[in-house]
């Protein structure tokens, strides 16, 4: 891995995106006796092209056809809700067909109100490598911020899949590089 000297964010080479992808699907197939029909991919900075031959190589190669690449980054842009209230919870304003954004928290209608302490920032969504619309993603996205079960909050700004990640690479700072990383979600809890 890689840090991108501009902007700080670690970045995969080819190989080493292509064996992470891998791995992952073999430690899949190893679990459940077979492959996953859809393949989508969360990250929370920009895909590289070398990132991306490397994912779907190993796609390519496990004969996963269904694909979504997402990057799920921070915007500065904010919209306005109706009246006194920020936008409510999963409202979405498509930028391109492959970039919009999206409030994953906001005002509830069933509060009435909206329930932060804080006027919420909306998530940028960006799709690099696309099988589903932009529309379909951002609702799967905000169903995903929903499923936190460690937390009494109703709903998180990131989804789970960037949230647990973010949790285990803080354990994973901790691990030798000689140390081969353990595989259950359950050792990180």
């Amino acid at each position: 891995m890689s840090i991108d000297k501009k902007n700080r964010h670690p970045y995969l080479s080819e190989g080493q995106a292509y064996e992470l992808l891998r791995d992952a699907l073999d430690e899949y197939d190893r679990a459940l006796q077979h492959m996953p029909a859809r393949i989508v991919i969360h990250k929370s900075s920009h895909f590289r092209d070398s990132e991306r031959k490397g994912f779907l190589r190993a796609l390519y190669e496990k004969g996963i056809r269904t694909k979504d690449f997402v990057a799920i980054t921070d915007t500065d842009i904010r919209l306005f809700g109706d009246g006194d209230y920020p936008p409510k919870r999963g409202t979405m304003l498509a930028i391109t067909e492959t970039e919009g954004l999206l409030y994953t928290r906001g005002t509830v209608d069933f509060y009435k109100t909206y329930p932060g302490a804080y006027v919420p920032k909306p998530l940028k969504v960006t799709v690099y490598e696309q099988d589903s619309s932009l529309e379909s993603l951002c609702e799967k996205i905000l169903g995903l911020t929903k499923m936190n079960w460690n937390n009494t909050q109703m709903d998180g700004r990131l989804p789970i899949t960037l949230e647990c990640a973010r949790k285990i690479g803080d354990i994973m700072k901790y691990v030798r590089p000689t140390e081969k990383p353990q595989v259950s979600y359950s050792f990180y809890m």
